[in-house]
């Protein structure tokens, strides 16, 4: 980046999906900073629209905000070399229960660039199909999936019903994509 460096980092925790490391930088000029990242190894979203104009949503429990949050189908990339699109298509079926017959990347996003690397990639899947759930870990184990309108978007972010950023700006990305291709139920 023009005018800063990273002189070098250092590893300061591993964990199970991520690690924290803090950078040794100089700004433009020439004065050493740190900063703290946390490493992640990325993620996927996936707005998976039904032919009714239905959004398949689940609601699972987030420790971090010790909350139940409604939010689209998501993971982590943490299985080894998968494509962020095949990653996307399990977490599709072991979180929904849904398979889908097109796939469109809308977006891929950093997450919290003030503190992480963290990379979500969000994709659109349409032509669904009902497949096996197969849930995996303990919060998974306990989600629920519901269904809401797409085209009470506008209602459920105003009123706080939907909170998760990458759901949030999937639903809205692919609202305007269906839009767009005069494919909007």
């Amino acid at each position: 980046m023009p005018g800063f460096r990273r002189v070098s980092e250092e590893e300061l925790l591993r964990a199970w999906l991520f690690r924290v490391d803090r950078f040794h930088l100089l700004d433009p000029d020439g004065e050493p900073f740190d900063r703290f990242v946390i490493r992640h190894p990325g993620a996927v979203t996936v707005v998976p629209v039904h032919e009714d104009g239905t959004v398949s949503l689940v609601r699972q429990y987030r420790a971090a905000v010790d909350a139940l949050v409604l939010e689209i189908p998501a993971g982590t990339r943490d299985k080894g070399d998968e494509s962020p699109e095949a990653t996307a298509r399990r977490e599709l079926a072991e979180e929904a229960g849904l398979e889908a017959a097109h796939w469109e990347l809308l977006i891929g996003t950093w997450n919290t660039p003030g503190v992480s690397d963290q990379h979500t990639s969000i994709y659109l899947a349409t032509g669904l199909s009902v497949c096996p759930s197969r849930p995996d870990g303990i919060e998974e184990g306990f989600m629920t999936v519901e269904t809401v309108r797409l085209s009470d978007l506008d209602e459920l972010v105003a009123d706080g019903t939907l909170k998760d950023e990458t759901t949030v700006l999937g639903l809205f990305m692919a609202r305007q994509r269906l839009a767009a291709t005069g494919r909007l139920p």
